[in-house]
């Protein structure tokens, strides 16, 4: 079988017991090099494509894949017509009006600003996953107001904040209001809390609040207008492509903002975060390379004879060259299954139990997610491999060099 006796000698050689302790050393810890650096690798990755995954997963579960918004402050009053053919555009497969306001609530143990929503409640329901999960409450109630108030659904950290629970009245302050001789009069509004939503990400679990579009107007002492449109499409990654061919059939007049834009430097950060990660932790490989070349340098001093005494029975220059090439690629080999194991695992544990707790009014998130992908192992892996099977070079091709005749020579 064609490199059978390479690899079978590569194999003694790394097995054996041999008088050079120092060498058997150098060995494991180029062993565990690589191990280390696969494994920080994987968990690093795992981290990045948590926090990236979670942040849009919430940041989209509460916000629009894009919105149409008009260019001037009055708003956009004909919404209907422009929602009817905002929803003939391919790849839309839903839209819905909204209203956005910044408000004062009121509770019993403070008051706090923040950014109520007026929805359509059937519309948004196909935009939104945070209105169809509600932590307390239900969203009907938002159709059918109890007592008479108009129902609002609040952040769970807003709720907390100003001492709001379910079912309690809150008071909403607005500052556009009706229109007076002397400016305009702030719009005070009572409205009773039928639900409390948890998004998951804590600036919107800290400020916003949804009610009803008709409440909201009332709030706002406006008639049939909103000042935006929100749309849901089937491919998040052609969300500009989408953007643009909408923009085709709103005209001028209105502009339109992809997920991507508003949370521009937030991903561009994490992209960064990545790239500077793989970089630092690299590191880690090139000094179990180094290490590798180290021990087989080492390794051809130590097999001088045993080279020269192949060489004699008729082993070629590549079987030798193969033999030290196979010995690195199994160091390779050996620490990255082990550096996938234990990274793999960890990261694993590491989510389901949410050992790694942050604080939310810093990190928007209360812990570290860790989301490894198959596509990184893979990738780590080659690389790895790679990196172990550039460091055998040098020595490989350092025994190929070694003559029969001088070793036999003094024996």
């Amino acid at each position: 079988m064609p490199g059978y006796f390479e690899i079978f000698v590569a194999r003694r050689y790394l097995r054996a017991r041999r008088k050079e302790v120092v060498i058997s050393v150098i060995t494991v810890i180029s062993v565990v090099g690589v191990a280390a650096g696969v494994m920080a690798l994987i968990i690093a990755l795992a981290v990045n494509n948590g926090f990236h995954n979670t942040l849009q997963r919430n940041l989209l579960g509460a916000m629009a894949d894009i919105s149409v918004q008009s260019k001037g402050t009055e708003g956009i009053e004909k919404w209907e017509d422009l929602a009817r053919r905002i929803a003939q555009v391919p790849h839309v497969t839903a839209v819905s009006p909204t209203l956005y306001s910044p408000v004062f609530l009121s509770g019993p143990i403070m008051s706090q600003g923040g950014i109520v929503k007026g929805v359509n409640i059937s519309s948004e329901l196909r935009i939104s996953d945070t209105l169809r999960h509600l932590k307390q409450g239900s969203v009907d109630r938002l159709r059918n107001p109890d007592g008479g108030l108009p129902g609002i659904i609040l952040g769970s950290r807003l709720a907390e904040d100003i001492g709001m629970p379910l079912n309690s009245q809150v008071t909403v302050v607005s500052p556009q209001g009706e229109l007076t001789p002397f400016g305009p009069r702030p719009s005070i509004r009572r409205f009773r809390v039928v639900g409390i939503f948890e998004s998951g990400f804590y600036d919107i679990d800290d400020r916003w609040c949804f009610t009803s579009l008709q409440a909201a107007q009332q709030a706002l002492s406006l008639q049939d207008v909103v000042n935006q449109i929100e749309l849901k499409i089937d491919d998040l990654d052609q969300a500009p492509q989408i953007a643009a061919a909408v923009q085709k059939v709103i005209g001028q007049d209105y502009i339109t903002t992809t997920w991507m834009e508003r949370n521009r430097q937030l991903l561009n950060a994490l992209k960064m975060e990545r790239a500077v990660t793989v970089v630092t932790i690299g590191l880690i490989e090139l000094v179990a390379a180094l290490n590798i070349l180290i021990t087989l340098i080492m390794m051809v001093m130590e097999k001088y004879r045993d080279i020269g005494i192949l060489s004699s029975m008729g082993a070629r220059r590549e079987q030798i060259r193969n033999i030290f090439m196979f010995q690195g690629v199994m160091i390779g080999l050996v620490g990255t299954v082990l550096g996938l194991a234990v990274g793999y695992t960890l990261c694993y544990f590491a989510n389901r139990y949410r050992w790694i707790r942050l604080d939310e009014t810093v990190y928007s998130l209360s812990f570290v997610p860790f989301e490894p992908r198959w596509l990184d192992g893979l990738w780590v892996s080659a690389a790895a491999i790679l990196v172990s099977f550039l460091a055998t070079i040098y020595p490989a091709r350092a025994a190929t060099k070694i003559s029969p005749a001088e070793v036999l020579r003094y024996e």
